[in-house]
């Protein structure tokens, strides 16, 4: 079928939940994809910072072939090989001591906020509960990190939202002490805001989060399920900042196609679960982490984090150009391979027109351009990204 019956089937059988548009892709390589009329695409999606790897790795494809022809699932009341050796990897390559494995970011941001209140009740009183999150963050779609996602555009239509949970403006550590109340046990944040805009967390206001939760005897959360992974030019973005988290999420490009999320945490706070307290049936399966612990060999041994930095820097300095071309361009952020480009008016044209020119982008909020390409892109390639994006701002 081509791409406009695809988008008929998919109308009449698949719940209106996404604007998406009227195509289909049915292939993908590397940072390359094809739809189904044949049509090629530079992808500088990836899957929502999903494919860090680009498209159909050799390694992670053979590594999901031999799993599924040794054992697709087991339960998690037994010992799972696959799962030990991707939560080896995170811990001898982080900060952290264990390793809970669900199925999404969503997930693993449930289990951030069920384990600092259960942390919490054993160490800091029966009183402490409450988590404050930024605003203009992103957490999930859960009810309960749909209430900590410090936009309320997500919370319509979803009240009574569960209670404990206040925001406070991202980078302003001023109002982030007056927000720490009698019963806050938790700070959460995305390091660098993707949803919200794709903005970077300040350096002095990182720093100032983690000093604060130590004052307070609070914990530190940091959300990478978009930021975390390479993507920011860092293995994890908390790297940038100097400090240590007590709990941090994964998920997105953990499993290189495969959905895979991870809670990790240190060893004090990972202790507050006992057999009971937390599950997933399919979390941390031996399909999916083997995918992982290919995906993660892959990024550790290539180097991608480092690539993420130099293409990166390439790729913000190419936009810097266009923003002294077309004075609409107000501002080019982000870390890494995670940027956007803030615009004076909407971009969702610009979106358009870059798809009809062969270049897959997405926005973050109405006037932002988002660019999430492999963490293995090429200097030709973003080349060949700026020739098409710029085409499409002349219009």
């Amino acid at each position: 079928m081509n791409n406009q019956e695809w988008t008929q089937e998919g109308q009449k059988y698949v719940m209106n939940t996404y604007g998406r548009l009227p195509l289909a892709i049915v292939r993908g390589k590397g940072a390359v994809v094809w739809d189904a009329d044949g049509k090629e695409y530079l992808d500088f999606v990836a899957g929502i910072a999903v494919n860090n790897l680009g498209h159909c790795h050799p390694k992670v494809v053979q590594a999901v072939k031999d799993q599924a022809e040794t054992l697709l699932h087991c339960s998690n009341l037994y010992w799972i090989e696959p799962q030990i050796k991707l939560a080896k990897m995170l811990v001898n390559n982080s900060c952290f001591d264990k390793v809970f494995f669900c199925n999404s970011g969503g997930e693993a941001n449930e289990g951030a906020i069920k384990l600092a209140r259960k942390y919490a009740k054993k160490h800091m009183g029966t009183d402490k509960y409450e988590i404050i999150t930024m605003k203009q963050s992103f957490h999930g779609r859960t009810l309960a990190t749909l209430t900590a996602t410090g936009q309320e555009k997500y919370h319509q239509g979803y009240e009574p939202l569960p209670a404990g949970f206040s925001y406070s403006p991202f980078n302003d550590l001023e109002a982030l002490k007056k927000n720490i109340g009698p019963h806050t046990c938790a700070v959460l944040l995305e390091p660098v805001q993707g949803e919200g805009g794709v903005v970077p967390g300040q350096d002095d206001f990182i720093k100032g989060v983690r000093k604060l939760c130590d004052e307070n005897k609070l914990l530190f959360i940091v959300d990478e399920v978009q930021c975390g992974l390479g993507r920011s030019g860092k293995l994890f973005a908390y790297e940038h900042y100097d400090i240590e988290p007590d709990i941090m999420t994964l998920a997105k490009a953990l499993g290189g196609g495969a959905p895979i999320g991870a809670l990790l945490a240190k060893e004090e706070v990972a202790g507050a679960f006992q057999p009971g307290d937390h599950a997933a049936t399919f979390g941390g399966n031996p399909l999916v982490t083997a995918a992982g612990v290919a995906t993660l060999t892959v990024m550790l041994e290539e180097d991608l984090a480092q690539n993420a930095h130099m293409a990166g820097e390439y790729f913000i300095c190419k936009l810097e150009a266009l923003k002294k071309k077309y004075p609409f361009i107000k501002e080019i952020r982000g870390k890494g391979l995670m940027i956007g480009v803030e615009c004076e008016k909407e971009v969702a044209g610009i979106i358009n027109d870059c798809l009809a020119k062969g270049l897959l982008i997405l926005s973050a909020g109405p006037k932002v351009l988002r660019f999430l390409p492999p963490l293995n892109i090429t200097f030709s390639q973003i080349d060949q990204a700026m020739e098409i994006l710029e085409s499409a701002l002349a219009n």
